[in-house]
């Protein structure tokens, strides 16, 4: 977001300030890395590494050795002194003369064979540029044996640069003062070099744009990010990539016409109306050979209705966070706008509105009915995400889509189940959930297949119509229920899946968003792409 949207002023008075991202320019080189020139240079250290001799005052592995050579002894005397053992989170850091780089840091690096272990590691190189306020700054794995597999050693340094644009990220639109990130030059060192791993860069600096317009999505307040401002906001992605992209927005009368009686019902209380977006990704070259559509689900913020989030367990004050599922899903088209991969199309979809309270809105009790002719009761307006996601998926299967994947931020039982690192999965696809996994073992993110037990079904059946939005067995199993209710507003001939990521979207330790699930998603349309 920035201050050039439309639009009234916003409550309060309050406008996001214009902050202009870093421009980090990011280089895979094969030069000795004791002749780099800069000003900090980090050497990434596993337990295995630190292995000395039987004096137990120098290093064995080959890269300290030569670094502790060139240094004097200095090194290997100073993470003796600070017991450096490379475990994960220690580092060392030193201010060197007579040397081309200005100081040396060894970082703690656990050295699996994951994605996120080489984001933590980027994140590790970004905080300690940040602490220096180094404008370069060069990274080196002192076991480079780690990633000899082609593929991943790709992957890694794709990664690498994903935590360290992820890990400078600030966002400061809303503060008075800020400090500019200073950083202006990374290079890999050792990692291969080549057009190969220059693309899988850039393609990492596409993804963690997208991933940064999601955070910066959630993070707004909901004073400023209205639904009218989050449909400019996906407007604003299809105008900038207006060669692949095209941009519906449904007011709603025209939802109305669609009998999207499920969603208006959640909207009806809101001062500020509701909009449907569907931003469609087509490829340039045609020839499209798979149809897909991602669905987020897009409350600007819940109250929880006439069903108040009253305790402080439910969060209102968060409850900004309640779009995350769309702000990863308009994330992800933000990103596959610049990546452009041929062969598939995709539909963004966002049934976006407010959940509040007032003579107008919905009440306990209620019987709303869905574009698909089936009618809800409603015993809980608190459970209202689902309720707009069943008019988003009936579009979305009325596009021709081949498979779906919904995000929400749709239950509270699924963070007692996962905790906050973890995004719970349902699907009746034993294909789609292993495509998915699949996707998510690039990006790093974890999802958790739990399964849809149909018994469940039946507490959710209504004397008086053909479904409850929550049922009696609530709060027990009520991420499994959610998902079953889902189910009903999804044909048959698609494949779908449900993902949960009401413990995801919020890193509460730093107080800000994850931008969780957009890396993922961008991964799983690359696997269905042609490219």
């Amino acid at each position: 977001m920035d201050d050039s949207t439309a639009g009234a002023p916003a409550l309060g008075l309050t406008r996001p300030n214009a902050v202009d991202p870093p421009l980090i320019t990011f280089a895979a080189k094969d030069t000795e890395f004791s002749d780099w020139n800069g000003d900090i240079l980090v050497v990434a250290v596993t337990e295995k590494d630190l292995q000395t001799e039987a004096s137990g005052s120098k290093f064995q592995n080959a890269v300290l050795q030569k670094l502790d050579g060139q240094l004097a002894g200095l090194l290997s005397a100073a993470a003796a002194e600070e017991d450096f053992a490379g475990k994960s989170g220690q580092s060392v850091v030193l201010r060197v003369h007579g040397q081309g780089f200005k100081r040396v840091a060894l970082i703690g690096f656990a050295g699996s064979h994951t994605a996120s272990c080489f984001q933590s590691l980027g994140g590790c190189v970004a905080s300690l540029a940040k602490a220096c306020q180094a404008a370069s700054a060069a990274a080196v794995l002192a076991s480079p044996t780690v990633i000899q597999e082609e593929e991943f050693r790709l992957n890694a340094a794709a990664a690498i640069v994903s935590g360290i644009v992820l890990g400078l990220h600030e966002d400061n639109r809303y503060k008075s003062e800020w400090k500019k990130v200073l950083l202006k030059q990374v290079d890999l060192i050792g990692l291969g070099s080549g057009p190969e791993v220059d693309q899988k860069l850039k393609h990492a600096i596409h993804v963690s744009s997208g991933v940064i317009f999601g955070r910066d999505l959630v993070n707004s307040p909901a004073n400023v990010l209205t639904p009218a401002i989050l449909a400019e906001e996906a407007s604003r992605i299809a105008s900038t990539y207006s060669d692949v992209f095209t941009a519906t927005i449904l007011d709603a009368e025209e939802c109305r016409a669609l009998k999207m009686g499920a969603y208006l019902a959640v909207a009806a209380a809101s001062a500020n109306p509701p909009h449907f977006i569907h931003l469609c990704y087509r490829p340039t070259g045609g020839n499209v050979k798979r149809k897909l559509a991602l669905i987020g689900k897009g409350l600007t913020f819940d109250s929880g209705g006439y069903n108040i989030k009253a305790v402080p367990i439910a969060s209102i004050e968060l409850m900004k966070w309640d779009m995350g599922g769309s702000a990863a899903v308009f994330g992800a088209a933000k990103a596959l706008g610049q990546i452009k991969p041929p062969g598939v199309e995709v539909h963004f979809i966002a049934a976006v509105c407010e959940n509040m309270i007032s003579g107008t809105g919905m009440r306990p009790g209620d019987i709303v009915t869905a574009s698909n002719g089936k009618t809800i009761e409603v015993d809980n307006t608190d459970a209202e995400g689902r309720l707009t996601l069943a008019d988003a998926l009936v579009y979305a299967c009325n596009q021709g889509v081949d498979m779906i994947i919904d995000l929400a931020t749709l239950t509270g039982a699924i963070r007692v189940a996962l905790g906050p690192s973890i995004a719970g999965i349902f699907t009746p696809s034993d294909e789609l959930a292993e495509e998915f996994v699949a996707a998510s073992e690039v990006s790093g993110e974890k999802f958790w297949r739990l399964p849809m037990e149909e018994s469940y079904w039946e507490s959710m059946k209504s004397s008086i119509a053909d479904m409850l939005n929550t049922g009696p067995m609530q709060p027990k199993g009520g991420a499994i229920s959610a998902a079953l209710f889902l189910k009903q507003f999804v044909q048959e001939k698609v494949q779908w899946m449900h993902i949960d990521i009401a413990g995801t979207v919020w890193s509460h330790k730093k107080r800000a968003a994850t931008g969780f699930g957009v890396t993922t998603l961008v991964e799983w349309v690359l696997k269905n792409s042609s490219s």
